[in-house]
């Protein structure tokens, strides 16, 4: 096999209460990419159709990541006397608050795992992806790149060792997200956090941490609601985004189990049970931002239990 082509998915992250350590993988937003095995040694980005990114590959997050990781595999395996070119077809935006980069980053090393031969697994590409994340944002998180590689809902225990754990999705949950046309960089979002939370909000966050990881694994719905609250990071993030406590309220009232920020944001999310409700929501989000006159996006999706998916191979 010389080349292979790729859906690259979106993702949710944070999820309200999981901060840099959960997120979730989207059924059908995202990117696709081909990635071919080369006489040349190195890795080039060839073509980016969709947005105007760097096609340096030390500027970009799939060339980034990807040399992390063929530098790791020339380390724990063999030097190699090849290299990779990249295409990418950009489907998510810059600064959506969906995952973008940890798409790029994560079809970027799936891709030239493939080529070698899988001497990787999925989670270990994880580390690899993190470095794509670092350059797009200055912080090497795993929240988005976990699931876009591992598929359902990941949970990172650990970034120090990174401890991953990956929780299937129960099956008739769905994602809303609504992406309003304003782009919000997630450095510009990390600014206006707070260093440091009240014992008592960091109590309240992480009961509802363990009460979502409950509720996912018990197929809990009425839980995982219960659960999708963030008392430290909304307060503060929401002011940035257009519309956002309408938004939430009539998702809420259209039947959503809970709706938060999607990552750094400007996009938000609602999650329920069932598409119908889904839907339902993904019209009251739309009519909200149709009286505001800002043009949106809007995304109505199942849990995507395999994250990175192989599209053709040669």
């Amino acid at each position: 096999m010389t080349e292979i082509k790729l859906f690259c998915p979106a993702t949710i992250a944070n999820l309200s209460c999981g901060f840099d350590v959960l997120g979730l993988c989207l059924d059908n937003a995202g990117d696709e990419m081909i990635v071919r095995k080369v006489d040349q040694k190195g890795v080039r980005i060839t073509k980016i159709v969709g947005a105007d990114l760097p096609t340096e590959t030390e500027k970009n997050v799939s060339g980034v990541a990807a040399i992390a990781m063929l530098e790791a595999y020339e380390r724990d395996f063999n030097p190699i006397d090849f290299g990779f070119e990249i295409e990418i077809y950009k489907n998510i935006k810059a600064g959506s608050g969906i995952g973008s980069s940890a798409a790029s980053s994560a079809g970027a090393v799936f891709g030239i795992n493939e080529l070698l031969g899988k001497p990787y697994s999925r989670k270990d590409l994880v580390q690899f992806a993190m470095q794509g994340e670092k350059l797009a944002s200055g912080n090497a998180h795993a929240d988005n790149v976990a699931p876009a590689l591992l598929g359902g809902f990941t949970l990172v225990r650990s970034y120090a060792p990174l401890d991953i754990i990956r929780i299937d999705s129960p099956e008739e949950l769905f994602a809303t997200v609504v992406h309003p046309q304003i782009e919000l960089k997630t450095s510009d979002a990390r600014s206006v956090l707070k260093q440091t939370v009240s014992l008592k909000s960091a109590i309240m966050q992480w009961g509802n941490v363990g009460g979502l990881i409950a509720g996912l694994y018990t197929k809990d719905y009425d839980l995982i609601g219960r659960s999708l609250h963030d008392e430290i990071v909304e307060p503060l993030r929401s002011v940035l985004i257009p519309g956002f406590d309408l938004i939430k309220k009539t998702a809420l009232e259209n039947g959503a189990l809970g709706s938060g920020i999607s990552g750094s944001g400007p996009s938000i999310f609602a999650l329920s049970r069932g598409k119908e409700t889904a839907d339902q929501i993904a019209k009251s989000m739309s009519d909200v931002y149709e009286k505001m006159n800002l043009p949106y996006e809007i995304h109505v999706s199942k849990i995507n239990p395999d994250g990175v998916r192989i599209l053709e191979n040669n």
